[in-house]
């Protein structure tokens, strides 16, 4: 081979590097999320991880570097949601509802970090880190006074996440034979009374 045939050739794995470094972490948190499902925080392993993911545990340590680092990597959860000041003010509580069914609906990482909650520390307190970044800000601009915005946020978090537990993980038949549309009718109301009513 050439200077020119060995230059292309570097080239070429130069292109095709990034491509492998994209699968090989997408890979690693597929596994990860699985096994953190599985297991929970405390039993999964960067070993069984890696086994999953068919790749050696030395690769895993690479671009996470610990257990921890890799769990909050596989669980990073965005929400998304959606801005008070965009929903007329007595359909609040509904849109959450409808918001939060759709993504319980769409995503493994949510139910794999709720049903792990229950067991793992870790595990409960990225779920409290993603209510208090994410949900807070909106209570506080949806509630009629911002110093209950945590409170009226954790209100409304008991609802959101017990209805997630008993839909997605416990699977209680009465609470998964509802439409989602049902569910919006009987849960908006009370998720409306928690953000917007005045305080009893």
């Amino acid at each position: 081979m050439d200077e020119s045939e060995q230059a292309g050739t570097g080239k070429g794995q130069e292109r095709q590097a990034p491509r492998r470094s994209d699968a090989t972490r997408a890979a690693i948190l597929n596994a990860a999320r699985e096994r953190f499902a599985a297991d929970g925080y405390a039993k999964a392993t960067i070993r069984a991880i890696a086994r999953d993911a068919e790749i050696d545990p030395s690769m895993v340590m690479r671009y996470y570097g610990n257990k921890a680092r890799l769990f909050a990597a596989a669980v990073a959860v965005d929400l998304s949601m959606p801005d008070p000041a965009t929903i007329p003010p007595g359909e609040i509580g509904r849109t959450l509802v409808r918001h939060f069914l759709s993504l319980w609906e769409e995503s493994e990482v949510l139910t794999a970090l709720l049903r792990a909650a229950a067991t793992d520390e870790p595990a409960a307190g990225r779920i409290q880190e993603v209510l208090r970044e994410q949900l807070v800000p909106v209570a506080r601009r949806a509630c009629p006074d911002p110093a209950q915005a945590q409170a009226r946020a954790a209100l409304g978090a008991s609802q959101v996440l017990g209805l997630a537990l008993t839909r997605y993980v416990l699977r209680l038949p009465a609470v998964v034979a509802l439409t989602p549309e049902e569910i919006v009718d009987w849960v908006g109301p009370t998720l409306q009374r928690y953000l917007t009513a005045e305080r009893p």
